[in-house]
């Protein structure tokens, strides 16, 4: 019995046809982008309201965030359809769930920061956030490294993000309850 270097069960078990490798990286691209349009609906004046606030210096203009985030949620994608196509359904349950809750709670904090001006329930929903996002990354590792690899650019604009949030937070009392 083969081993795939990439995970521990069986590589016998783990055959997609061509079909399915590529529906599969279509439903997980999907699932991805779909979380992105949910915080997308909230974020569509975020434009104005983010020009609005009081940022720190060191805050990049609004305009970056949309492709910074485009090719976050494509190698979000790509790296959970690596894990399923190596290890199946099945094999990643535990990794592709906490996969699928980090998404949920990424698509939670658009909304809290730019529709509800939650500024302090949108800083610990960010580091719950932070927190998933490094489950995540644990897990993949275990599974299939490369999937794992892809996911560190996230983390890292995350980690910024979460000092973004909470500078921002802090200047803008008034705004941002």
């Amino acid at each position: 019995m083969t081993t795939h270097k990439y995970h521990s069960m069986p590589s016998s078990q783990i055959h997609h046809t061509v079909r399915q490798q590529a529906l599969g990286l279509l439903g997980w691209l999907l699932l991805t982008f779909v979380a992105a349009a949910i915080g997308g609906f909230a974020s569509a004046s975020a434009g104005s309201f983010y020009a609005q606030l009081i940022r720190p210096a060191w805050a990049p203009p609004g305009w970056l965030f949309g492709p910074v985030w485009s090719v976050l949620y494509l190698l979000m994608g790509v790296s959970a359809w690596l894990v399923w196509r190596a290890q199946g359904w099945r094999g990643a349950r535990g990794a592709l769930g906490l996969f699928i809750a980090q998404l949920a709670v990424n698509a939670l904090w658009t909304w809290l920061f730019f529709v509800w001006q939650l500024g302090g329930a949108a800083f610990v929903e960010i580091i719950v956030l932070w927190g998933l996002i490094v489950g995540t990354i644990v897990m993949f590792y275990r599974l299939h490294k490369p999937a794992a690899v892809l996911l560190l650019p996230y983390l890292a604009w995350v980690s910024f993000a979460c000092a973004l949030t909470y500078a921002t937070w802090q200047l803008n009392p008034a705004i941002l309850r």
